[in-house]
């Protein structure tokens, strides 16, 4: 196991999908700069400040449910939307409906500019389950499933928890643990069994929340300090770093 980075006692390792697995991160924050940035000029005119797809998006959107981070953003600049429901069309001006409108951004990216894992990634669950550690991916995004086969790498993984089983499970959403959690029951072990890869600060919060026996955090744009504040027990700029590590 001292080649995987991690405990003796891990047998198990929760991925998240954007930025841990694959660079789909860039393609969210940029959608959401794209879908808020229009709709603050429309509500507040030409000089709105605008979505900072640094500060905001790790701040208010990353990791977390697509409707939880439409809110809790516009709660930061004093906006309330009606929530309306999850099929609401992209031009309504509802919480799902701006939700909605980013998504359409996102999958047209996808289409446009496929999607590459990122190598060491793939590197390092290729070792994690050749070490017999059992895989699962666990991401808020309800386009998770696409994203895999569109990398060629959905067959790695034991099971999936997305946004869509969330929502059949009624799980919450990162920051809390509960996908994690039922990530870790699917493959039948415990929290303390089981290791969480996570990009998002959400993620880092949720991981730490759940009691689970290890947290690694990846460090894509530079906030190494802010994942371990949220509780990384270490930190990497890729998870081939943790193939090579003299433990």
């Amino acid at each position: 196991m001292e080649t995987l980075g991690l405990p003796d006692t891990v047998h198990a390792c929760l991925f998240d999908l954007d930025g841990v697995l694959t660079p789909t991160a860039a393609i969210h924050a940029a959608a959401w700069k794209q879908m808020f940035d229009a709709f603050l000029r429309e509500r507040q005119g030409p000089d709105a400040r605008p979505f900072d797809s640094v500060g905001d998006y790790d701040e208010y959107v990353d990791g977390r449910p697509r409707a939880d981070g439409v809110r809790t953003f516009l709660a930061s600049r004093g906006i309330s939307l009606p929530e309306g429901e999850d099929d609401d069309p992209p031009e309504r001006e509802t919480v799902h409906g701006l939700g909605n409108r980013k998504n359409l951004l996102v999958l047209d990216a996808i289409r446009r500019q496929g999607v590459q894992p990122y190598p060491g990634s793939v590197r390092y669950v290729d070792a994690a389950r050749a070490a017999g550690l059992a895989t699962a991916v666990v991401s808020s995004s309800t386009n998770c499933r696409d994203v895999l086969e569109a990398a060629g790498i959905a067959d790695r993984f034991d099971t999936v928890v997305d946004g869509n089983t969330a929502h059949q499970r009624k799980l919450a959403g990162k920051p809390h643990p509960d996908t994690f959690l039922a990530a870790a029951r699917d493959l039948g072990v415990t929290a303390g069994q089981a290791a969480v890869f996570e990009d998002a600060l959400a993620g880092m919060d949720a991981g730490r929340a759940g009691d689970f026996g290890f947290v690694v955090g990846v460090d894509r744009v530079g906030q190494r300090d802010a994942l371990r504040e949220h509780g990384a027990d270490t930190v990497v700029t890729d998870l081939a770093q943790l193939l090579e590590a003299d433990r």
